[in-house]
């Protein structure tokens, strides 16, 4: 699975339409509207790369009022949950 967070620039006054329709496409798996430079947050999980371009360039990127996105691909992910499990399989010794 490929995990991309994408930052999204909109027109300010449609920030809940857009973040709806943006939330409805396939691969969209999230999307956050946050405080600072950018409006949305996006989370696309998708199983090949090429399905990247189809969600973002194809899908997010042509929804009208979306002004701009940047695109970060995960590496690899970590969390709470993650390293709970790795102590419960004894890795902490």
């Amino acid at each position: 699975m490929i995990t991309a967070i994408v930052h999204i620039d909109t027109e300010p006054d449609q920030i809940p339409e857009i973040a709806q329709i943006l939330a409805d496409l396939d691969g969209v798996s999230e999307v956050y509207s946050v405080t600072g430079d950018i409006d949305l947050i996006a989370v696309v999980r998708v199983r090949e790369h090429d399905a990247l371009a189809e969600v973002i360039a194809g899908g997010i990127s042509k929804v009208p009022g979306v002004l701009r996105t940047q695109t970060f691909i995960a590496f690899r992910a970590y969390s709470q949950h993650d390293l709970a499990r790795a102590f419960d399989l004894g890795l902490d010794d």
